[in-house]
């Protein structure tokens, strides 16, 4: 493949790297983060917790399996998880646009012109991860044609008021009638509650949840800093105060968490990869997990009747909570992980048997 222009991608320390452009030619800028899995590409780019970051893609070859079409399955994109890409940008240390895979239909490099989304391949990926592995995250900017943009810190906005829904969307037709509050919801957690005789009613992150009626609550994922979301956070300190149950996942987590009492903190490096262990709190049984998040709930900071969950075995963070008298509990990791692991997808089991216990009480 003949190589493209020449790019840069420079860090906020003065840091420089030189490779070849892709994708849309443009300069951007943000936070400059990695994932470590093999594959799922389509998954990691359409993932709304990634917005505002340039996303390092530690797996040697990308780009070979292509991307598939826009197949819908109840009302969703079958391969996605959402409607758009959401990354600034995407480096990779080799590409190829010659891809081969059953259900392929455009290369990546074609996907991210269609999105606007700057590429770079050449870039010694392994050396750029472990500057993020000492320093932390860092804040970059890709620089295509000396075209200048300014540093930009996506931590300093509400992240969450740019891919939630703006309007009120119904899926499904079961039994069980969950809430879901979208602050960048993966189409994957959707598509397991489906599976489980739900109504999915979807609404914004901002939406007054007291006019609604539902047997269930789910907080979704979402991208940035948690303390950004206070609407969501105040319609969840209402909704604390009954025993319908709740479940969030990701940035439901950390906002479950803030509308307790507790608080949260940004990591320095985040956790973003498919093979991330945690352990059962106060246990030795163990889950791979698959992650994606910059910030984590301090559990020193927990009120009476909530606890820790899960832990994370590589640095003791928080991946979970739960209240210890009612059916209230939440997940750092993603259980819906799409392409997996999917050791903890019981755990919407357990969300959906509280769901049936709580209207089994109701109707005695």
């Amino acid at each position: 493949m003949q190589k493209g222009r020449i790019i840069k991608l420079l860090l906020e320390d003065g840091k420089e790297f030189t490779g070849y452009s892709f994708g849309a030619g443009q300069s951007v800028s943000g936070e400059v983060v990695f994932n470590t899995a093999m594959t799922g590409y389509p998954e990691s780019l359409t993932d709304p917790s990634y917005n505002g970051q340039i996303l390092v893609l530690t797996y040697p070859i990308v780009g070979n399996y292509g991307v598939p079409g826009n197949m819908l399955e109840n009302n969703m994109y079958k391969y996605f998880e959402s409607y758009a890409l959401h990354i600034a940008g995407l480096i990779i240390s080799d590409y190829t646009d010659d891809y081969s895979h059953w259900n392929a239909n455009k290369s990546l490099g074609r996907w991210l012109e269609e999105f606007n989304v700057p590429g770079i391949y050449g870039i010694d990926t392994r050396e750029l991860t472990k500057i993020l592995r000492e320093k932390g995250t860092m804040i970059g900017k890709i620089i295509y044609d000396d075209q200048q943009v300014e540093f930009y810190n996506p931590n300093e906005e509400n992240l969450v008021q740019k891919v939630s829904t703006r309007e009120k969307n119904v899926f499904g037709n079961g039994s069980h009638h969950i809430l879901l509050i979208d602050c960048g919801v993966k189409y994957n957690i959707i598509r397991n509650l489906l599976t489980r005789n739900t109504t999915v009613t979807v609404v914004p992150y901002d939406w007054d949840i007291e006019k609604e009626q539902y047997d269930g609550l789910f907080v979704s994922n979402g991208p940035g800093n948690p303390k950004m979301c206070e609407a969501t956070i105040k319609s969840l300190r209402k909704a604390i105060e009954n025993d319908i149950p709740i479940y969030g996942i990701c940035l439901g987590n950390q906002l479950l968490a803030l509308a307790a009492g507790a608080d949260t903190y940004k990591l320095k490096y985040g956790h973003r990869s498919h093979n991330q262990p945690v352990i059962l709190h106060q246990s030795n049984k163990s889950f791979i997990t698959s992650q994606n998040h910059g910030y984590a709930i301090d559990n020193n900071t927990l009120p009476d009747c909530w606890e820790p969950w899960f832990i994370n075995l590589n640095d003791n963070t928080n991946e979970g909570m739960r209240h210890t008298d009612k059916p209230f509990f939440s997940t750092q990791f993603h259980p819906e992980a799409s392409g997996g692991p999917t050791d903890t997808e019981f755990l919407f089991d357990l969300f959906i048997e509280n769901v049936k216990k709580c209207k089994d009480r109701a109707i005695s």
